[in-house]
């Protein structure tokens, strides 16, 4: 057995995915990310993930979903407001099939997720990991990137969870709330709004600096050619000379 599982910290929680792709189980770390684990299995039972789609793939790198919306801008947790992220030492980024919280930034974790399709050293310490997949559906875990993109990542025929299935909640006193009727689709609405305006979105798998940089660069470009009828080769030279010049 190799030593990345046997540093791995014991499970307590179980859940099933029913996916386009197949099956997929998932077992918790509720000891070690309790508001992470939390949040994820009363979302589970309310349904709140049924139907949504993966929304972003990176190949060789994470699977992104839980957003009801589907354009990587929405979902909220059960807390009302975004929860704080929760770091341990035996848990690091090491391999594929872990399962972690997506964000906007340090403490600003909502419902979305990430399934990682291999080692990921970048994002220790700025993902909450709060389950792994296990047995041989990872598998299926891995045909969810297998798809074809668009140029901003996003899938042209992206998988969706059909159905979540908590087969063993770590936590006795959740209570599911009652989800309003139509506010799943009353969120999907309000996501096309939002996607016909959105601009790429640098931080809600941060990268550090270097998106940072690379978004203040393309801010810059789009002030500068504002009004103007640029091609996209125009557009390109202009990103190259910021770039030349900030060096």
């Amino acid at each position: 057995m190799s030593n990345i599982y046997i540093q791995e910290p014991p499970t307590n929680g179980k859940v099933l995915l029913k996916t386009s792709a197949g099956d997929i189980d998932i077992e918790l770390w509720s000891k070690e990310a309790p508001k992470a684990c939390r949040n994820f299995v009363q979302l589970c039972m309310e349904g709140y993930y049924d139907g949504t789609i993966f929304h972003r793939v990176v190949p060789e790198f994470i699977v992104q979903g839980g957003d009801p919306t589907g354009t990587g801008t929405g979902g909220e947790s059960i807390y009302g407001r975004p929860f704080k992220d929760e770091f341990h030492s035996r848990l690091r980024f090491n391999r594929r099939g872990l399962v972690a919280m997506a964000n906007a930034g340090p403490h600003d974790n909502g419902s979305q997720f990430f399934f990682t399709l291999g080692r990921a050293d970048e994002l220790n310490n700025k993902h909450t990991i709060f389950a792994k997949v296990t047995g041989d559906t990872v598998y299926n875990m891995l045909r969810l990137a297998d798809v074809e993109c668009d140029g901003e990542e996003r899938p042209l025929n992206p998988h969706k969870i059909r159905i979540a299935e908590v087969l063993h909640s770590p936590f006795d006193d959740i209570v599911p709330r009652e989800i309003k009727k139509g506010k799943k689709e009353k969120d999907k609405e309000e996501g096309k709004k939002s996607q016909s305006k959105a601009t790429k979105n640098f931080s809600l798998l941060s990268f550090g600096e270097e998106a940072e940089e690379e978004e203040e660069m393309v801010n810059q470009v789009s002030q500068t050619l504002k009004g103007k009828s640029k091609s996209r080769h125009d557009l390109l030279k202009k990103i190259i000379e910021l770039s030349c010049s900030s060096s």
